[in-house]
């Protein structure tokens, strides 16, 4: 038995039963536990846990790492269409809604559906589908030019989420899980990677100049990965970054002896606090910031383009001036090194709930022109052998109208079950349209395409395994593909 003190009895222990030890014994074991647990998360750049991952990481910067394997991509483009871009409308002909045009909608899609009050009937594509290319794939006449880069395109048909909301769909897309907080795909890239340009960002992002998408810079965000890691956000319009210029010009010499004062001032600063990821990160983007003065400039001045790039890219047209401009923008981005940019659209014009024909005129009409410029600019420069360009959003439309009482015309609502991504350059097998979905375009039934299966192709094209681009935290390997299980669509690689 064992024995405690007590004030009543003389100082001996009194008698403390089995139940009684080991009761006292699991608030020893909980307690360690809750304060470990508490201990990770409120000192998360603690000597203890950065140790732990330089021990089987290195350190965290943005030096060229060596990828698992012999990789076909070293760059991406991710030309991201917020919103959820129409599939039937766009790459996946339909016919069999023609027939059945004004059917009521089966009752497995009206589970389905978000706004349930507002279900129509089977709607056609007003559109016309026609074959192009040497693959003979069909598209859209709303895609005149990408139909034109049909041969270098592998259309995946068999897309399939797990939410019929924007936001979890779109942290589904970015991160792996319908959860916020965690690491977006740039991020995991930039881990993996680092960059082949220490003057320019690793992970560069341009958003449209009239605002965010939703869920804003969670959509780059880089979670629990160190923010060295983090996407940055460059401007298509005025300078590309606040106060990148200097106030005054200084004699080189000057600046450089500046320079270096601040290195040795940071130097002192940070050796008296070691493992600080986030110190680590503000020092390293300072120092970033005083290389970009020049790069950056020079990078993205689209002056020196000529007159033919220019409107190539539809920077001499209202409608796609903008979305052209960020394009030729990433093109001289990765021509430069830079690991993965991101380039989002204004708002959620994919979002057609209603007025489709309008809705989809609209946004065809502002990215399909540079989207194909931006495709035959990298041909013809010999770049897209290197670059991974993927084109889609966080899911599709549904195969029957969405009609609601305030609008004239009837759109489509969203529709996570099945839907449209398209990659090219960087080991993709252009000229195949590989799954498809159901007669009616809803749901994705042959060689189904999860959001995990479409992260670890993109991994595996960037020369990495995506079950070993590992991050451990608290005990666990961390993936982009987290714990689900995925697979590469080896089918549409060369």
């Amino acid at each position: 038995m064992m024995k405690r003190k007590s004030a009543n009895n003389g100082g001996k222990l009194p008698a403390l039963s089995r139940r009684e030890f080991f009761s006292r014994l699991g608030d020893g074991l909980h307690g360690s536990a809750l304060a470990w647990l508490l201990g990770g998360d409120l000192f998360s750049g603690s000597a203890s846990l950065a140790a732990e991952f330089e021990a089987n990481h290195g350190s965290y910067d943005l030096k060229p790492k060596r990828p698992h394997f012999q990789s076909k991509a070293k760059s991406v483009i991710h030309l991201f269409m917020n919103g959820g871009p129409s599939q039937v409308d766009l790459f996946d002909p339909k016919p069999a809604l023609s027939k059945f045009a004004g059917a009521a909608a089966p009752r497995d899609i009206v589970n389905e559906i978000e706004f349930a009050n507002e279900v129509g009937s089977l709607l056609p594509s007003p559109f016309k589908f026609a074959r192009h290319g040497k693959s003979g794939i069909e598209v859209s006449e709303l895609l005149p030019n990408l139909s034109q880069c049909i041969d270098d395109i592998a259309v995946v048909r068999s897309m399939y989420g797990e939410h019929f909301n924007h936001e979890p769909s779109l942290y589904l897309m970015h991160s792996g899980r319908t959860l916020p907080g965690r690491p977006s795909l740039g991020s995991w890239v930039t881990y993996g990677l680092g960059s082949e340009n220490q003057n320019l960002p690793a992970y560069v992002v341009l958003d449209d100049p009239k605002g965010t998408p939703i869920n804003g810079i969670q959509n780059w965000q880089s979670g629990w990965l160190p923010p060295v890691y983090q996407g940055t956000r460059l401007r298509s319009e005025g300078s590309p970054l606040l106060n990148l210029k200097r106030r005054e010009e200084l004699p080189s010499p000057l600046v450089e002896a500046q320079r270096a004062l601040l290195r040795r001032l940071d130097e002192a600063h940070h050796s008296n606090r070691p493992h600080q990821p986030e110190l680590e990160a503000r020092i390293a983007s300072y120092e970033l910031a005083a290389r970009m003065q020049l790069t950056a400039t020079d990078a993205l001045d689209l002056s020196q383009e000529s007159e033919q790039t220019k409107e190539m890219y539809g920077l001499n047209q209202d409608i796609t001036a903008s979305y052209g401009k960020r394009c030729l923008m990433a093109r001289r981005l990765v021509e430069r090194g830079v690991r993965f940019v991101q380039i989002y659209i204004e708002g959620q014009i994919w979002d057609a709930h209603s007025d489709l024909e309008k809705s989809l005129r609209y946004s065809c009409g502002k990215t399909d022109k540079p989207a194909a410029a931006l495709l035959k600019d990298l041909k013809q420069r010999g770049l897209l052998e290197s670059t991974s360009v993927i084109w889609g959003g966080e899911f599709g439309r549904m195969p029957l109208s969405q009609v609601r009482d305030d609008a004239g015309t009837a759109g489509r609502d969203h529709g996570p079950s099945g839907f449209t991504l398209w990659m090219a350059g960087g080991g993709i097998r252009g000229g195949i349209a590989h799954g498809a979905t159901d007669d009616i375009g809803h749901k994705a039934v042959e060689n189904r395409v999860s959001v995990h299966d479409f992260h670890a192709t993109m991994l595996h094209l960037l020369g990495m395994n995506y079950r070993d681009l590992v991050y451990k935290r608290h005990g666990l390997n961390e993936r982009l593909t987290d714990q689900f299980p995925a697979r590469v669509v080896s089918e549409i690689l060369v």
